[in-house]
């Protein structure tokens, strides 16, 4: 069993998640950034990639005391559980996801990962599941997640944990708020990288459940088929 597992996902009209430097970029607007929250408040943990950590430094914090209160009066906490797919354990021992808010954090990491980071990572407060021998076997690890109690998994990429994902059918709805800006560049990250599926053939096909006006863009609720 695994826990359901959505994306959520900001990207330009042309399919940037961000610039060709990886550097943060402003694509939401206040609507759009609180409905993120409001998923976020509902979900049992969200799970970002390391390089997601490395070029943004995000807490997944609940950043709305509305929802922080909503989560505490139903029993949990004000935070979900936050995840890393780390397979080297090069997450910083100092990271917001490690310092800011109450809650479990979880980093997910290979047999590969040198002991002396994870025991860094350990000291940092963060629980360790281990899934894969040179990267992160994301269907054992989701197994494990769903084993302590995680039903409703959001995730918030990037391009490559996206695509890990979606290549090995562990996604069931994807949400994309497009953004009314183009930001070019070939190496620039979309919201699922990696390889890529050889032709129509053989990709994830995608069945259209809403379609949202939000701020200067809109968003889309996918479900895979």
């Amino acid at each position: 069993m695994r826990p359901y597992v959505f994306i959520n996902a900001a990207m330009s009209a042309d399919g940037k998640i961000s610039a060709y430097t990886r550097k943060q970029v402003s694509i939401s607007g206040d609507h759009d950034l609180r409905r993120v929250d409001q998923l976020k408040c509902g979900a049992d943990a969200v799970m970002v990639g390391i390089g997601t950590v490395l070029s943004d430094d995000p807490s997944l914090t609940v950043k709305r005391e509305e929802f922080r209160k909503k989560r505490l009066n139903s029993g949990k906490d004000e935070n979900p559980v936050r995840i890393v797919a780390d397979s080297l354990a090069k997450t910083p021992v100092d990271a917001d996801i490690l310092r800011k808010g109450n809650g479990r954090r979880i980093i997910l990491v290979s047999e590969s990962a040198p002991s002396g980071r994870v025991d860094g990572l350990r000291a940092a407060g963060a629980e360790i599941i281990t899934a894969g021998e040179n990267q992160v076997d994301l269907t054992a690890a989701l197994e494990q997640l769903y084993d302590m109690g995680v039903r409703r998994l959001m995730v918030e990429g990037g391009g490559t944990l996206n695509w890990g994902l979606i290549t090995q059918r562990l996604v069931d709805e994807i949400y994309v708020y497009i953004g009314n800006l183009i930001l070019g560049g070939c190496s620039s990250p979309t919201l699922a990288d990696g390889t890529g599926f050889p032709d129509c053939e053989n990709a994830c096909l995608l069945e259209l459940v809403s379609l949202e006006p939000m701020d200067a863009g809109f968003v889309v609720q996918w479900r895979i088929k």
